[in-house]
């Protein structure tokens, strides 16, 4: 059974962060659990993350373009997935994107547990079949022994963008000195960049702050969407040479 299907979802297309209407909460439980709490959907998961396939993403990419991106925000939480905990994060990532961002953008937004293959198969989801050009993810990035969002991350991505995790650990050592505990990462699978954000709110802001300004261009190495930021808010780097694309023909 395709993640797509067992991943319950709530869409709602942002026309900037003008006129963007954001319901904390709203339509962000993980399917996968019954109605018995702590209960697991046995077909969501992979024995092995399935690799990237570049030709089935550019015939799927064709058919859902759109002229608007699409976000994966994941929250990854035991307590939160049951339902037993207020999902803060995923929030906060939301509220913090309608800052940084005037394109029209659009979130794709998943509750699920703490377990690996359940985090694997979200983001091979996101990525390959809802066709999200940026997967943030919150929560799982510490040294516990639920803290798995990072391994998940790395099996799925092809390409590992270290750079990411080096300097929202720098940032966020600014503030407290367990940041050193984190162990967040950034990847790349297929046309989609994935970053783990930690879980507190304050912490998931010094992030974003630190390290979006390099999203959008490489969004357009990976030839996703262009996106527009605020530059009095979040001012986005591109090379001199990088132009925004016309109008697609008709």
């Amino acid at each position: 059974m395709r993640g797509r299907q067992v991943l319950k979802r709530g869409r709602a297309i942002c026309k900037g962060r003008a006129t963007a209407a954001f319901t904390p909460g709203v339509a962000r439980q993980w399917a996968g659990c019954t109605n018995q709490p702590g209960t697991q959907n046995p077909e969501l998961g992979t024995k092995n993350a399935k690799p990237y396939s570049h030709s089935a993403a550019r015939s799927l990419h064709a058919l859902t373009m759109t002229d608007h991106a699409r976000i994966g925000i994941v929250t990854v939480s035991d307590r939160a997935s049951r339902g037993e905990y207020e999902d803060k994060g995923g929030p906060a990532i939301e509220a913090e994107l309608f800052k940084i961002l005037l394109s029209d953008w659009e979130a794709v937004n998943v509750i699920i547990p703490d377990e690996r293959k359940v985090i694997e198969a979200t983001l091979i989801d996101l990525c390959d079949h809802e066709q999200c050009c940026l997967v943030l993810t919150t929560g799982g990035t510490g040294p516990a022994v639920r803290d798995v969002t990072p391994d998940a991350t790395a099996a799925v991505c092809e390409k590992l963008m270290p750079g990411f995790g080096e300097l929202m650990r720098s940032e966020s050592l600014k503030a407290v000195p367990t940041a050193i505990l984190s162990r967040q990462i950034a990847g790349i699978r297929g046309r989609s960049l994935v970053i783990n954000l930690p879980g507190n709110p304050p912490a998931i802001h010094d992030c974003l702050m630190a390290v979006f300004p390099a999203v959008p261009y490489c969004i357009d190495l990976l030839e996703g969407p262009w996106l527009d930021t605020d530059p009095e808010y979040c001012p986005a780097f591109r090379p001199k040479h990088a132009k925004k694309p016309g109008p697609a023909a008709g």
